[in-house]
């Protein structure tokens, strides 16, 4: 008998079941495929690996002005890819590590819940008094024709290509389709988007979407928003333009980013009588679904897809099944868009204030009022973007493009979480000289 079961070994199982080994609880993980989810081993961490040794050849390639002259610089993909390989290895090698001194039991095996605190695993019976499900999301797939055409990939197919290509053509502008587009554009690709939506990024602010695109077309990646994909023939994107008329893009590799859906296929919900929708399993800010004795955390809620938003709910998941009362709060989640320039956000945007009818004010400033953004970025534009309450000055939203705003936004989300006023913050001290500056100059003048 054991006082959890988890299935599924993402950043949200592996975190959660290593947190509950940690307190002294028998734990079980189960998991179908590979430990570390899809984050370590084909999404997150592989995906920066590849976006790092772009930065590095784009950087040795503008060395000169600068000072650093080179001469004959190339871009090895094969390399690279050994590269990520030997970092996901690694880390894998950490996770296990962390498991194993947290004294968690694994299995290798697809998971099925039976009935309330039984899982099913290669043919064995588990009992638990808690399960926590953590099975993640997949690449969604869309009804579009000509969708299994030979040069047309995913987000996963895609981290298994080792060689150059001349040209992608992308179906999605969210988040992953965009940093795969930064990335072959770095690398010397023709790269195009089509996207569905008027604006790329998803549920980014408008006007940090708005610069985003505006820059990534600088770089010469190509954009069609408001455009519906209709088919894919001929190695061609076939799309109806938001004028009405109908356009291609032929391109040697086609990537299907068009978001991700849960993996709840074969988990037994049905029989079981859990509760959930196309989006995922319905859960509350406690983590329960509405079967006692029955948790879900991460992309497979459909709440938030972000790994360290997983992480987070299945830590209030386990203390809340062991005696304890937290809630997860999705006010305060930051995220970063890992392009180039990188884009960093958390809390309300301006669309969303507007809409909940929320007074606020807004404050603008470039991040060249910081001067270590001149020293590490020249001739590169960033901008930081703070909303605040009317009234009382709560930070409401931060929103920045340029330089290393991922490196400090939770210092943003801090202050979210904590209801910080403008006057409070300006009684801290930012280090100088230091990009975050620009965060402070901008909140003070809001």
């Amino acid at each position: 008998m054991y006082d959890l079961i988890v299935i599924g070994a993402g950043p949200g199982g592996y975190e959660a079941a290593a947190h509950a080994g940690q307190k002294g609880k028998k734990v079980l993980l189960i998991e179908e495929k590979y430990i570390g989810g899809t984050c370590l081993n084909v999404g997150c961490i592989p995906t920066k690996t590849m976006l790092k040794s772009a930065h590095v050849y784009e950087s040795a390639k503008e060395g000169a002005e600068l000072g650093v002259n080179c001469s004959g610089v190339e871009f090895d993909m094969k390399a690279m890819a050994k590269r990520r390989s030997e970092v996901v290895a690694t880390l894998t090698a950490g996770v296990e590590g962390l498991l194993k001194k947290s004294k968690v039991e694994i299995v290798t095996g697809k998971a099925k819940i039976i009935a309330s605190g039984k899982v099913e695993a290669n043919g064995e019976v588990y009992e638990t008094a808690n399960i926590l499900i953590a099975t993640g999301s997949k690449p969604a797939t869309p009804p579009i024709p000509g969708l299994d055409s030979a040069n047309v990939i995913d987000s996963t197919g895609i981290l298994s290509m080792d060689d150059k290509i001349e040209s992608l053509c992308v179906i999605g502008g969210g988040v992953i389709g965009l940093e795969f587009a930064s990335f072959f554009n770095s690398i010397g690709a023709k790269v195009s988007v089509v996207e569905m939506l008027p604006q790329i990024g998803g549920a980014l602010d408008g006007e940090m979407a708005k610069r985003l695109m505006q820059a990534m077309k600088q770089k010469g990646i190509e954009f069609y928003v408001s455009s519906r994909v209709s088919k894919i023939e001929g190695g061609a994107v076939v799309f109806t333009d938001k004028d009405g008329n109908e356009q291609s893009v032929k391109a040697e590799k086609i990537l299907c980013a068009t978001g991700r859906a849960p993996v709840i296929a074969g988990l037994g919900l049905d029989e079981a009588g859990i509760a959930y929708d196309r989006r995922g399993i319905k859960t509350d800010e406690f983590g329960k679904t509405n079967l006692p004795g029955v948790w879900a955390c991460g992309d497979v809620t459909g709440r938030c897809l972000l790994a360290h938003s997983a992480t987070r709910e299945g830590l209030v998941a386990i203390a809340n099944m062991f005696g304890g009362n937290e809630r997860m709060r999705f006010d305060a989640i930051p995220g970063v868009v890992y392009t180039n320039p990188e884009v960093a956000c958390v809390g309300k945007t301006e669309e969303q204030l507007k809409d909940e009818g929320i007074a606020y004010r807004k404050s603008s400033m470039p991040m060249a009022i910081a001067g270590r953004f001149t020293v590490e970025y020249p001739g590169e534009a960033g901008t930081v973007k703070v909303l605040v309450g009317q009234d009382y000055g709560e930070i409401l939203g931060v929103h920045m493009i340029g330089g290393c705003g991922g490196e400090f936004i939770n210092s943003a989300a801090m202050m979210i979480e904590m209801e910080m006023t403008v006057d409070e913050i300006k009684q801290v001290i930012f280090p100088h000289p230091t990009i975050s500056e620009a965060l402070k100059e901008t909140i003070i003048r809001a």
